[in-house]
């Protein structure tokens, strides 16, 4: 990705207290939208080797329940309408795109996508994952669009932290509209 676009680094639920922060994990990145075309690259720093990343999958394809585990994720919608997408992205190369009707309603895959390649490279104490997508008619046409860049991280005692742009609620819940800090 070029120079082009957002950056953000998220933060932990519990915020600068949090153990995982205490550990050194950082996870930071950039986000581009140019016309129907969106590209997003998230750099995770895990300096300890604390987290648990799972392999490359032999054929990575589309599967549920991605975020029990190390979950790299994006949430689009169109400012003013309650609906929103999902995007699930595994370090093993598996995805999922959901679309929801609202507020945690109506989740069910989203047919625009039938693949999402994405690449991942892995640094000494660094994965970094970058996807480069188009978008369907409705979102590309749109002006701008709302985004909240989340992500679960894994560690090795399988613990999970949950890290975004802003945590709005008593509770880590990435689906709360409040947490689409960025306008793309």
């Amino acid at each position: 990705m070029n120079g082009a676009g957002e950056s953000f680094r998220l933060v932990p639920f519990g915020g600068s207290e949090a153990p995982a922060a205490a550990d050194g994990l950082a996870v930071e990145g950039r986000i581009a939208r140019q016309g129907e075309r969106l590209q997003v690259e998230y750099r995770v720093s895990d300096p300890a080797a604390s987290l648990r990343i799972p392999p490359p999958a032999p054929a990575p394809r589309r599967r549920d329940e991605l975020w029990q585990t190390t979950c790299l994720e994006l949430f689009l919608a169109l400012p003013g309408q309650e609906a929103d997408r999902e995007f699930n992205l595994s370090p093993s190369g598996d995805w999922a795109v959901y679309l929801l009707d609202g507020y945690r309603r109506g989740l069910r895959a989203d047919p625009a996508w039938t693949a999402l390649p994405f690449t991942r490279h892995d640094e000494a104490g660094v994965l970094r994952l970058s996807l480069a997508t188009t978008l369907p008619p409705e979102l590309a046409a749109a002006p701008q669009l709302e985004a909240a860049i989340t992500a679960v991280l894994q560690h090795q005692d399988g613990r999970c932290d949950y890290w975004a742009l802003r945590h709005p609620g008593p509770e880590a819940d990435f689906h709360r509209r409040e947490g689409f800090g960025l306008r793309i």
